[in-house]
């Protein structure tokens, strides 16, 4: 993701996620961050979907992710959580985490195929929302 990317995901952003959107201050706040790596996903000159990657080895964390709802089920999800995951490896990362909506089991059941397990539950954490606390701890031997 560039910053030429950011009002394209913005406008993504508040359509998947209007009552918590990011701001587009946020998002360029992110992007300046060294510890940060975000990535988009395109058809043809649309962005349609997104995801972010906060590492700081041991750990690392999905910022965010999200994908135009046109273009479910399409594996863009799938290839959008793989960068991480490699991005995260490649920079030492062992435990990845996430917070996901409770409602929201699509992204539950992408996450647990990746081999994410919940650990905890944060109440009304995505505007009264509960959200989900997963991790993913690499296995030994392997780079993820």
């Amino acid at each position: 993701m560039t910053a030429d990317d950011v009002p394209a995901v913005i406008t993504l952003e508040r359509a998947l996620f209007p009552l918590d959107a990011w701001s587009e201050d946020m998002l360029r706040d992110e992007l300046a961050e060294p510890t940060r790596h975000y990535v988009v996903a395109e058809s043809g000159d649309t962005v349609v979907g997104y995801a972010g990657l906060r590492s700081v080895p041991p750990e690392g964390d999905v910022q965010t992710m999200a994908v135009s709802e046109q273009v479910w089920g399409r594996g863009i999800g799938s290839a959008l959580l793989t960068e991480l995951l490699d991005r995260a490896a490649a920079r030492g990362v062992t435990h990845m985490f996430l917070e996901v909506r409770s409602d929201n089991p699509r992204a539950q059941d992408l996450y647990k195929r990746f081999g994410f397990v919940q650990i905890g539950v944060r109440r009304g954490y995505y505007n009264g929302a509960d959200a989900f606390v997963m991790r993913r701890v690499a296995e030994k031997g392997t780079h993820e």
